[in-house]
Order: C-alpha cells, then structure tokens, then sequence
C-alpha cells in the first residue's frame, strides 16, 4: 500500500476510533457488505445470461442442437485456463471454501477470491454446467467482506459476522427473501443468534436487496404467486413428499461423495477436465433441460406447463401420456445430480444450491402427480403447491438447512399459505436425511477434517483453537542409555519441569517418557548413578498427540481418557514438544471469551 494511501487509511482509523463506536462502525459495514454481496450477484447473473442468451438462444436455436454437446467442455476449458493463467490459483466451490475459511483461517479470505468466482462461474454456467450462482455470490461477498474487515482492523469474531451479512446479502439479493437469507447464515454459517449479530444481519440484507431492487426491479427468479391455499385433507401427502424428499437427499449426498471421491483420486487436472466435461456434455446433448441452472424447468413447472420443460426431449415422445411426463421427470432428477456433481469434479465453479431447487421442484411436481394419476386422493392436489413444498423439502434434506428452506419459498410465494406443509415436509425429510447423512454437502468435507464450526459451542471453541499455539518445547529431553548420575546433573537440576522426554538419538522419535516422581526415591543414592539407565525407569505415556492428524476436540478426549497433566507432541515420528492441560485450558478460555463477546 503506498505511504499516502497509508497515511489516509491510518488517519481515518483514528477519526473513528474517536467518534464513532466498534458497534456503529459493524452496521455501517454490514450496510457496506450487503451492497457488495448485491453488486456481485448482479454482475454474477448478467455475465451467465449474457453468455447463456448467446449460445444457447442464437447457436443452439438457429444452427443445430449438437451443440449442446461442445458448450460445456469448452466452458470447463475456459474455466481451467483463467484459474491457471488469469487468477492462478484454484477456486473452490463457493460456500464450502467460505465455511473453511472460518474454521481455518480465522475469517481470512485471500484477494484473488473477490474476483475468481465472477470470472469462472457464469463461464461455467454459461456454457452448460450443471450448477448454480448462489454458492459462488456467497463466496465473492464473503471474500469482499473479509477483505474490508482486514482493511479496518476488526477481529476475529467481527469478520465472521461480516462474512455472514455478505452470505445473507447474496442470498437477499438473489431470491429478493430477505428474512430466508438471514436464517441462512445463522443455519449454514453457525452464527450465534444474538442482538449483536442480528442487526448487523439485517442491515446486510436489506442493503442487498434495495441493491437488487435498484438493478432488476421487481423481477424475481421464481415469480409466483399461491392461488390455491392448504388443505387439511393433504396432509399425509406431505408427509410422503417429505419422506421421498429425504430419500432424494441422501442419494444426491451420497454420489456427491462418491463422485467428489472419484475425481479426487485423478491427479491431473487435464484428465479431469476431459471426462467431467465430455460427461456433461453427453448428459446436455441428451437432456437439455440440464443446461445451466434450470430456473425456467422450475417456473414452467410451478405454473403447470411441465411439457414446455420437456418439449426439447431426445426421442421425441408424445407428452400427452402422463406417464411419459413422469417418468421424463423423473429422469432429470436422477441426472442432474449426476450432471451437477461431473461439473464439479471435472473442475467447474458454481453451487448446489439451485440444483437442489431444480430437483426439488420436479421431485414435488411427480409426486403430485402420481398422487392424481393413481386417484389416491378423492380431490385433485395442487401441482404447484406440491412443486414448491417440493423444493423446500429437498433444500432440508440436502443443505440441512430446514429453516431456510421454509422462509425462502414462503417469501418467494408473497405469503405463509404453505407454511404448515412447508414444515411438514421439510421436518421430515431433515429427519431422515440427517439420520443417514451426518452432514450436508456443504460440510461432508471439513467434518471428514474435524475442521466445521457447528453450533455447539464446546465443539466450535476447540475448532478455532490453534493447536500450534499451545505446544511447549521447553523440557530438558534424556536419552535411554542415560545414566542416572547424567539424568540428575544434566537433566534435573537444569530443568524447571517435572516430566523429561526420552528421545532415539539416531531420529529424535519418543521412547518414553520419563517423570521426577519415576527416580525420586533412587536420585540421592550416588551409588545407583552409573547403575540405573533412563531407559529402565521410564515408561510409556499415556496418550500420544499426532501433530497432523489430531484435531483439538480428539486432543481434549485424549486428556479426558487417559486422566494426564501432560502429552508429548509427535509429528511425523519426531518429537515436538508437550501440550499441558492447564495451557490448554487457559487457551481454551481466552477463545471462549473472545468467541462470545461480540
């Protein structure tokens, strides 16, 4: 930064800190976050349709349909080269990346963030891949944020607030759902829900959505309204669509793994583009409605035109057979998981989100109709009600985020008509899923590390703590064909401590351990000094730490089990150095205090 631009920043900080307050100062940037999160998911939108209008309304329409099949690979390549060349780093699906640099990295985000996601999702997107623009507007306005936290100075427990006002921002802005994206960041993110959090949350919001006001109107990604209200009568109809919403979940969990697993295992980035792309492309040039997010599926489907989500279908079949139309549907949720997850492996940049919406809504509207087709019912449900609640019961499932999912559809329909089977079906599609599937996609990875914030504050506390931080070297090591004369003058006398580690000279790896209490009754009788070696009094430890495996919650338990004051450190066989409980109680403390003032 140059000196000027220093000095003006420096002077700035200083007029602050003498009038205005760290609380007044945390509104004025969420107000500040929530108008970049909103900026950056109209830039975000734009680019993707700029370049879906391009290709897919000229090329595809007016030229032929094989197109389909080029877009994708060609969008991936692109993608590949601008992280190689362009950005020069890889960009992470959006909110995964955002929840690691939480956990990780203490809120910090790195600059080249604010602009990898708008530079390689709408080309990803754009040119066919099967994901959405949420995670990575999250991304981009959580980066934006972390950044200007950094810029002003604020802690720890601040830019993670911060980086929660831009992922509500974005999803605010994106969806025009205000209340559903702040629940968002408290259920996603694991913020605290407190006054002092909820006003900076907000404040966000709002600023995010008067932005999107401000740019689109009042145009809305789902535009619709409910004609038809709830009926008591449908009731258990809900509950099958929440318990087919949970089913749909832990498939869409489990090839998420098993694919993300696959590609994890090919190291060469080139040969993951290559069979990731020439998948989508296959899956496009096939199933078109798998191009891009497929937000007009979802509105043709709400609005009760499921043939003109289809009408582009491979083998031309007749749509007036309802059956067709089912199983045509049907189709497209078992492949866009499949289509969503290739693009993803084979190195793409986008998010689950509208995915799970995509499959959500054509989920609800089969089981409609399959409820009408087979006259299960002595009236006829409604489709779109059922597409709607549809989509909530998925998000539950998938994102497990229930609440989420129930305020975003209420908002998104202009009313809480659906609100009783908005509860029903997502309580129990969470139910389900979370019964099998432990985590969402959005955490399967970081609790795989043991590296997830979570709402439980113990596990939160000792997921930010820095193991690193509590180690201590200070402890005299003997060696085992030591003797005790040596112990006592080269070890004892020079060291404050009262346990002594017991080293292989030949590779520094930990023998044993060795405690003052081990030879107290033998250290005064000179007679035994060249008798007694340190390798015959001491004795193993009770736990051992693994500097790189071992998560603080399993250091904890360590010292829960084996009842120790004291564990010696080893990494990569090597001894490091002694982790006490009293320090790491006292660190333990001091995060505490610091993760809950804020």
């Amino acid at each position: 930064m140059p000196k000027q631009e220093r000095s003006l920043l420096t002077r700035f900080l200083i007029w602050r800190a003498k009038h205005i307050s760290q609380r007044q100062f945390i509104f004025i940037l969420s107000v500040l976050v929530g108008f970049t999160s909103g900026v950056g998911a109209v830039i975000l939108k734009n680019f993707t349709h700029f370049i879906q209008h391009l290709l897919e309304g000229n090329l595809v329409q007016y030229y032929h349909h094989a197109f389909y099949f080029i877009f994708p690979i060609i969008g991936l390549t692109l993608t590949y080269l601008i992280m190689k060349y362009v950005i020069r780093h890889p960009v992470s699906h959006g909110i995964p990346s955002t929840l690691y640099a939480i956990s990780k990295r203490k809120g910090i985000m790195k600059q080249f963030q604010m602009v990898g996601s708008i530079l390689t999702a709408p080309i990803t997107v754009g040119f066919g891949g099967s994901v959405g623009l949420e995670g990575p507007t999250v991304a981009t306005g959580s980066a934006i944020s972390s950044n200007i936290a950094r810029l002003f100075h604020m802690n720890q427990a601040n830019r993670t607030l911060l980086i929660g006002c831009a992922a509500a921002g974005a999803l605010s802005s994106i969806f025009k759902a205000p209340i559903a994206a702040i629940i968002f960041a408290i259920e996603v993110f694991s913020l605290d829900l407190t006054l002092a959090s909820m006003l900076p949350l907000l404040l966000a919001s709002i600023s995010a959505i008067i932005t999107s006001y401000f740019f689109f109107g009042s145009d809305s990604l789902l535009p619709f309204k409910i004609v038809e209200g709830f009926a008591i009568r449908d009731v258990p109809f809900f509950i099958i669509l929440g318990a087919v919403a949970g089913l749909v979940s832990i498939y869409f969990a489990k090839v998420y793994h098993k694919t993300h697993n696959f590609f994890d295992q090919i190291k060469s980035p080139v040969r993951k583009l290559i069979i990731g792309g020439l998948g989508i492309g296959v899956l496009v040039f096939f199933i078109p409605p798998l191009y891009g997010e497929g937000f007009d599926v979802i509105n043709n489907l709400i609005k009760g035109n499921p043939e003109k989500a289809l009408v582009n279908n491979f083998f031309n079949l007749e749509l007036n057979n309802v059956w067709i139309v089912i199983a045509l549907l049907a189709g497209l949720v078992f492949f866009k998981v499949i289509a969503s997850c290739l693009t993803f492996g084979a190195g793409g940049v986008g998010g689950i989100f509208a995915p799970t919406l995509f499959m959500g809504s054509i989920m609800g509207n089969c089981v409609a109709k399959i409820i009408n087709v087979l006259g299960l019912s002595n009236h006829v449900v409604s489709e779109s009600n059922f597409t709607l609640v549809g989509m909530a019961g998925l998000m539950a499932g998938v994102l497990h985020a229930p609440l989420t999912a129930i305020f975003l559809i209420a908002e998104l329909t202009g009313g809480y008509e659906l609100f009783i089977p908005l509860m029903i079906t997502s309580a129990i599609s969470f139910s389900i899923t979370k019964y099998f599937i432990s985590h969402s996609v959005y955490t399967m990875e970081l609790a795989r590390k043991g590296e997830l914030i979570t709402h439980n504050k113990d596990q939160a506390i000792l997921t930010l703590m820095d193991i690193d931080k509590v180690i201590e070297t200070n402890f005299v090591p003997v060696y085992p064909d030591m003797k005790l004369g040596d112990i006592v003058h080269k070890a004892v006398v020079k060291s404050n401590r009262n346990i002594f580690p017991v080293l292989n000279e030949k590779d520094n790896s930990l023998a044993g351990v060795l405690l003052l209490d081990d030879i107290r009754p033998i250290m005064f009788d000179q007679s035994l000094y060249q008798e007694v070696s340190a390798s015959e009094v001491m004795h193993d430890p009770p736990a051992v730490i693994h500097l790189e495996k071992d998560k603080m919650t399993e250091v904890m338990q360590k010292f829960q089990d084996s009842g120790a004051w004291n564990l010696p450190v080893i990494k990569d066989n090597a001894y490091i150095g002694f982790i006490s409980k009293s320090k790491l109680l006292t660190a333990y403390r001091r995060k505490l205090i610091s993760f809950t003032t804020r």
